[in-house]
């Protein structure tokens, strides 16, 4: 029986999942091995009848340099009892698997690790290799270097952006777009940042101040009152679904949400509009005001999760596909693969970024002390400083309160 390999996707889409598998399949196809898909990520393993594929060369090809992801994920995870009653070996030794390639975020690379544990354990060793993804770009990976699917995300993100802006200036309203990004402001800063946003709110810019609805909504009045004085009568503002994380339970109950939770605990962000909420937050407050804007809701979430891989991440992923490869054929197990700017590739291990005492990997986030941020603040941002307040009066009573470098504490 040949020597296979199995490769499976978890968590939520990212662009460039297809090229992954794609990439890694070619690679392993053209040294002789099987390539089996496993479809909605580790649910077939803990099954009796997994739904896979085997992936051929067409297939590949076919599927490289879409969007989505070919083999169906799932945010399945494990729990012991899954381990002692459900584990499927057979799936392993029926298949002759040699190495099994996750692709995810660092709950499905942690449960890889577990899997490669577990079949030590039960006399059947198999590699493990996983490929980091996330369009937040909040995983800590060496030198900067992005996590596939951000760079394309970003770009389709600020394609919406920039048409938002556009109907902010035609129209002469206001907009209030939201972007994700669960633990870091990356996404959404990068949106501001390419669309010339005279607003962005992201949680790191809180690092001397706890996040309240208040500061949020203030930030975006203290541009609006600005760009008056400018002369300009429009404008967008983005902000970080992650604010709502770092919110407090008070906080929260004030903006009016609800939220539920997955089974990793996070807020199911994705089943309210961010938007709809920060806009009503803002209309009461200009209303308060009676600052007259017209303002409206936009959302940027899973438009850009499924987005078709731009240049960048095609070449990027086949990049990490290929290492793959290299790695196994290394002997290495129990990595994740990275690839630095130069195109070297070397393991990247779970412990070497986890945090030795909760065993969880603490999110990169926006670097607020670079001069990448402090120019963007500095010289595309608009908002009240004590130059304007004599004529911010004429908007606001107390414009020392919209002064964005004292609702930061900055």
């Amino acid at each position: 029986m040949k020597d296979a390999i199995a490769i499976l996707t978890g968590g939520g889409p990212a662009p460039g999942m297809n090229t992954v598998v794609g990439s890694v399949s070619k690679t392993f196809l053209s040294k002789g091995y099987r390539v089996v898909g496993l479809h909605e990520g580790y649910t077939g393993l803990f099954s009796p009848s997994p739904r896979t594929v085997d992936i051929d060369y067409p297939l590949a090809d076919d599927i490289f340099n879409r969007g989505g992801s070919y083999l169906q994920m799932s945010r399945f995870k494990p729990t012991d009892k899954n381990f002692a009653e459900d584990f499927n070996l057979d799936f392993f030794t029926s298949n002759n698997i040699k190495l099994l390639v996750t692709v995810g975020g660092d709950d499905t690379a942690s449960t890889a690790n577990r899997i490669a544990k577990f079949l030590t354990e039960k006399k059947y060793p198999i590699a493990n290799i996983h490929v980091p993804k996330t369009i937040d770009n909040d995983l800590p990976l060496p030198n900067g270097a992005p996590t596939f699917g951000y760079e394309s995300a970003l770009d389709k993100g600020a394609a919406i952006g920039r048409a938002v802006y556009v109907d902010a200036r035609t129209s002469g309203n206001w907009f209030v777009v939201a972007a994700m990004g669960r633990s870091a402001g990356h996404l959404a800063f990068g949106i501001g940042t390419a669309c010339h946003y005279p607003m962005s709110v992201i949680p790191e810019m809180f690092d001397r101040t706890e996040i309240t609805v208040d500061k949020i909504v203030n930030l975006v009045v203290s541009s609006i009152v600005k760009r008056k004085l400018m002369g300009m009568g429009y404008g967008c503002v983005v902000i970080s679904e992650g604010v709502f994380h770092e919110l407090s339970e008070e906080e929260i109950k004030k903006s009016g949400v609800n939220f539920s939770y997955d089974d990793h605990g996070h807020p199911e962000l994705g089943k309210v509009s961010k938007a709809h909420i920060f806009n009503e937050m803002l209309e009461k407050k200009l209303k308060a005001l009676n600052i007259r804007v017209k303002s409206r809701p936009v959302e940027i979430g899973y438009e850009v999760r499924c987005q078709t891989p731009v240049a960048f991440d095609l070449v990027y992923c086949s990049s990490l596909g290929m290492g793959v490869w290299q790695l196994f054929d290394e002997g290495k197990t129990g990595c994740m693969v990275f690839v630095d700017r130069a195109g070297k590739v070397s393991p990247l291990y779970l412990k070497d970024l986890q945090d030795p005492a909760t065993g969880k990997i603490p999110p990169r986030l926006v670097d607020i002390s670079s001069d990448d941020f402090g120019n963007v603040i500095h010289n595309i941002l608009c908002y009240i400083t004590p130059a304007d307040y004599e004529a911010a009066r004429k908007y606001v009573a107390n414009p020392e309160e919209y002064d964005f470098m004292k609702i930061l504490n900055w």
